[in-house]
């Protein structure tokens, strides 16, 4: 078992070389510019960043969870079958368990963190410097 482990552990790590690199790029891309558009969609509705609305409200959690899988399933899905080639190719077999941990690492997890982030950086852009703390940036500015 400890042999299985250390194997898959190398496959994982050792897919950063070799044919299809490019995804290692590309497919975080693809999910952080879907994750920029809905951050600013989320700021100019008024919305909580998401992660924090994913975990503080019950009431909307399924909804954002459904918007977002909406949102990444062609990436996902691009992601996956882009790693089952990439094992075809060089490992001459296929791994669908570590092709669904790379998909989920490569697509699935930029996406809310940069959809947080574009949130509350845009929200805070469109409110203004004025609302910091005395001391700040805004108050050299004034």
């Amino acid at each position: 078992m400890e042999e299985y482990f250390r194997q898959a552990w190398e496959m994982l790590i050792g897919r950063q070389h070799g044919p299809f690199a490019f995804r290692l790029i590309l497919q975080p891309l693809a999910a952080a510019l879907i994750a920029f558009r809905s951050g600013l969609m989320d700021a100019r509705t008024g919305r909580a960043p998401y992660c924090w609305a994913v975990v503080t409200n019950p009431v909307e959690r399924y909804e954002l969870l459904r918007h977002a899988w909406r949102e990444l399933a062609r990436v996902f899905t691009v992601a996956v079958v882009v790693d089952l080639i990439y094992e075809a190719i060089v490992f001459r077999r296929i791994y669908p368990g570590q092709s669904l941990i790379v998909a989920a690492l490569l697509a699935l997890l930029p996406y809310p963190l940069i959809r947080g982030l574009v949130n509350r950086i845009v929200r805070r852009w469109r409110r203004g410097f004025h609302d910091l703390p005395l001391g700040t940036w805004s108050r050299q500015v004034r």
